[in-house]
C-alpha cells in the first residue's frame, strides 16, 4: 500500500495495537475457529497485514510454513518481541507488490485490512497471483451496519489519521471479493454491535 496517512498511523500505534486489541480476543478466538477447518500441515500460508500477530500465533502451527507480513516494519518488529514456531517467519512487505513467485502459496490471510486499504483490488490481485490452483482467500474483515458507535468511533480515527477506505456491508463485501476472481465458499458474522466481522473463505478461481 502506498497511503502515507495510514502507515504512518500504524507507526505510531505499533507499541500500544496488541494492549488496545486485548478486549477483541474472543472475536479472533472465533475468527480462528473459522479459519482451522481450511487449514492443515501440508500448507504453505501467506498473511498479509499480520500486526502484532493477533492470529499468527493462534494459526501458524496448523500448517507447513506460514509467512506472516505487515507493511509497517514497527508493527512486525512488535509481533517478533513474541516466541512462535520454527514454521513461523516474517518479513516486510507492501500486500499490493508482492516479491513471491506465481503459484507459491496454497492459502492467504488478510484479516481486518481490505477496507483500509485505498485499492484493496491490488491488494487481491496480487493474493490471487500468488496462490495455487484452488488456493484459499481467507479474509475476516469488518463491515458496515447501522449501530451510530461504530460512525463514531471512524470519525474519531479519522482526526488521530485512520482512514477507512471501504465501508461495505457483507453482501457488498462478498460481491466485492467474488469480481476480483474468487468464489465465495463461505461466510458468517461474529461480534456484533460496534464491531461486526464478516469471516469470508474464499478460493481462487
Amino acid at each position: 500500500m502506498t497511503d502515507g496517512t495510514n502507515i504512518n498511523f500504524w507507526q505510531r500505534m505499533a507499541k500500544l495495537y496488541a494492549p488496545f486489541m486485548r478486549s477483541a480476543a474472543p472475536l479472533y478466538d472465533a475468527v480462528c475457529g473459522r479459519c482451522r477447518p481450511y487449514l492443515n500441515q501440508k500448507m504453505d500460508v501467506l498473511e498479509l497485514a499480520c500486526g502484532s500477530g493477533q492470529l499468527t500465533f493462534r494459526l501458524a502451527e496448523g500448517v507447513r510454513w506460514w509467512e506472516a507480513t505487515d507493511f509497517s516494519e514497527k508493527m512486525l518488529a512488535e509481533a517478533m518481541k513474541h516466541p512462535g514456531p520454527q514454521n513461523l517467519t516474517f518479513a516486510v512487505r507492501d500486500a499490493t507488490n508482492l516479491p513471491y513467485s506465481d503459484a507459491s502459496f496454497d492459502a492467504a490471510l488478510i484479516a481486518n485490512a481490505l477496507h483500509v486499504m485505498p485499492s484493496p483490488e491490488g491488494a487481491l490481485a496480487e493474493i490471487r497471483r500468488v496462490l495455487r490452483p484452488g488456493g484459499l482467500l481467507l479474509a475476516p474483515t469488518f463491515i458496515w451496519g447501522t449501530d451510530i458507535r461504530q460512525r463514531i468511533s471512524t470519525r474519531l480515527m479519522a482526526l488521530a489519521g485512520f482512514h477507512v477506505f471501504y465501508k461495505w456491508s457483507a453482501g457488498e463485501f462478498v460481491a466485492y471479493v467474488e469480481k476480483q476472481g474468487f468464489a465465495v465458499l463461505g461466510r458468517e458474522m461474529l461480534g456484533g454491535g460496534i464491531r461486526p466481522l464478516c469471516c469470508l473463505i474464499a478460493r481462487k478461481v
